[in-house]
């Protein structure tokens, strides 16, 4: 029997999961959890590097002290973020990605390229936080100065566990400058934006054995934690998903990008899969709910805050695509402030913004599969969500109603599963 370690590694924590291959299934054991957060420094939000680094290596060892024959090891994180490095040191702060630092860079960024060049060269949907206008920022900041390397949040992790350092494909198709046709960089973008060649080297696919971390084998999961997630979701045929966490990332497979208008308008991403396309759409997710919770009734659990929602009987609905929902000092005041504008009454209990959060992220959901079928000139039938949000049968059931699909919740590790799929095939060890 052979043991492999998938370290999944998200917002708000990091997991270490041990997977093997028991009587046709693959069982898994998690071994580790720490916790994970961006820190406010010098007026900028940021990811503390040392801390996820002790926790990643504290985790290893955990592992490995539950099973001593670790077959590989694979990381997944979040996608957008990463660090600029000048040989082995770090250009720091390494900025999260709900700071606001490109908000003057990205009109600049749109007059070198305009934004439907950029969508149709890349299909990479409009984020403010996009790679591509992260960089921008630093290079007009001069923080590329000097700069060998930029890696994303776990192709950093990687180099440091095994010194090596390589760029993977699902993760970099989030930077809004891979070519949707060549699967590579587009070096025309790249140097039209100013950015340095170097730093845009040639991508490995999820599979890739690239080094080694105290004996054991590290390979490249699909390191963007939804590529993973969707290679985890068992699907018989190839129907919508959800991956439901701190984002809401809902999607269907395609067997190439789709840069047309029509998915420009509807701000659909396209992003790498482990042999097809992933047709997506970022959609605030569960952190919605819990900056609610932390705000106004922190000592509540999670079960809890879906029995107050359910509740309520407030029927008003947010835009919660809006970005002032991306990283507000306060969330009730967020929404207090959409429902102002659209002249609505706003919520007058925990419990009525609880549930107005519940709808709005469910009307989106409606709204986004209607786009997706709309198109690509198709009906589906049933949406598989995974992730946290596949635990909240309210938000289910709220999903079904709003999606008008059968809705099938798998409260599952589909993250970890899918970075210990990729592992055992590199390994053939298949069933």
């Amino acid at each position: 029997m052979q043991f492999y370690l998938a370290i999944d590694i998200g917002a708000s924590s990091g997991r270490h999961i041990v997977g093997w291959r028991e009587r046709g299934e693959v069982q898994t054991r998690e071994v580790y959890r720490f916790p994970n957060g961006v820190t406010r420094r010098g007026g900028h939000l940021t990811w503390d590097l040392d801390a996820l680094l002790c926790g990643v290596r504290a985790g290893i060892r955990a592992a490995k002290e539950a099973f001593p024959e670790i077959r590989s090891m694979a990381i997944d994180t979040w996608g957008v973020d990463y660090v600029l490095m000048q040989d082995d040191r770090e250009v720091l702060p390494a900025y999260a990605y709900r700071d606001d630092r490109t908000a003057d860079v990205i009109p600049l960024v749109h007059e070198t390229v305009p934004f439907e060049e950029l969508y149709r060269r890349t299909g990479c949907q409009f984020q403010p936080f996009n790679t591509v206008y992260q960089l921008a920022a630093d290079r007009l900041t001069g923080r590329l100065d000097g700069v060998t390397d930029f890696l994303m949040i776990p192709e950093y992790i990687a180099y440091r566990l095994t010194g090596v350092k390589a760029k993977e494909y699902t993760n970099a198709t989030t930077t809004g400058l891979i070519s949707a046709e060549t699967g590579d960089f587009d070096r025309e973008l790249t140097a039209r934006l100013g950015l340095p060649a170097h730093l845009f080297p040639q991508l490995c696919r999820p599979g890739t054995e690239i080094g080694t971390c105290d004996g054991i084998p590290v390979v490249l999961a699909a390191t963007h934690d939804t590529a993973s997630a969707v290679e985890g979701i068992p699907m018989g045929e190839n129907e919508l998903y959800i991956s439901s966490g701190t984002w809401s990332l809902l999607g269907v497979k395609t067997e190439r990008p789709l840069t047309d208008d029509a998915s420009r308008a509807a701000n659909y991403s396209n992003e790498g899969g482990v042999g097809y396309n992933r047709y997506q759409k970022n959609i605030m997710g569960l952190w919605l709910i819990s900056e609610l919770r932390r705000e106004l009734c922190p000592t509540l659990s999670p079960d809890e805050v879906e029995h107050l929602a359910e509740s309520s009987t407030f029927d008003g609905t947010a835009d919660v695509s809006d970005a002032r929902f991306l990283a507000p000092e306060s969330m009730k005041a967020a929404f207090d402030s959409d429902f102002d504008e659209s002249g609505e009454p706003r919520p007058a209990s925990t419990a009525d913004y609880l549930r107005a959060a519940y709808h709005s992220l469910a009307r989106c959901y409606g709204s986004a599969v209607s786009e997706i079928e709309h198109n690509l000139g198709r009906t589906f039938r049933t949406l598989t969500v995974v992730g946290g949000g596949a635990k909240d049968t309210f938000l289910t059931r709220l999903t079904a109603e709003y999606t008008k699909k059968r809705v099938v919740s798998l409260p599952i590790e589909a993250t970890a599963l899918g970075n210990l799929k990729i592992q055992m095939e590199a390994a053939h060890d298949t069933l």
